[in-house]
């Protein structure tokens, strides 16, 4: 093991847990880790990555992060999940809604800039 993990800050992979900064209401762009916000981003654009477990590996860090299995940047994470593996539709509300979060959380300045 090459990096020590203190038990404030755990990963199961490179993506790091801030353990003091879970589940909360807030979250900061800057704390977001640059492949996090790149695989969010993907999720909100006209080419959405096609590997679920990349896509999970999103939804496992906004659900620690942002606010648990309410907060919509999980939800369409998990919902964009369910349709690659099911080839089912995925829920446009939920699209709409995620697309409202990130401009609420400061990833975009406005919903159109993300598609």
């Amino acid at each position: 093991m090459s990096q020590q993990q203190s038990p404030d800050n755990v990963s199961i992979d490179e993506i790091p847990v801030d353990i003091d900064n879970t589940q909360s209401a807030e979250v900061d762009p800057a704390d977001i880790p640059d492949e996090i916000e790149s695989i969010t981003r993907g999720l909100a654009g006209e080419q959405p990555p096609t590997n679920p477990l990349v896509v999970l590996k999103a939804a496992r860090w906004w659900y620690i992060h942002g606010k648990g299995g309410t907060d919509p940047a999980f939800q369409w994470a998990i919902e964009w999940a369910r349709h690659l593996v099911t080839d089912t539709p995925s829920d446009v509300e939920r699209f709409d809604a995620y697309l409202e979060y990130l401009v609420t959380v400061g990833l975009a300045d406005d919903r159109h800039e993300l598609r």
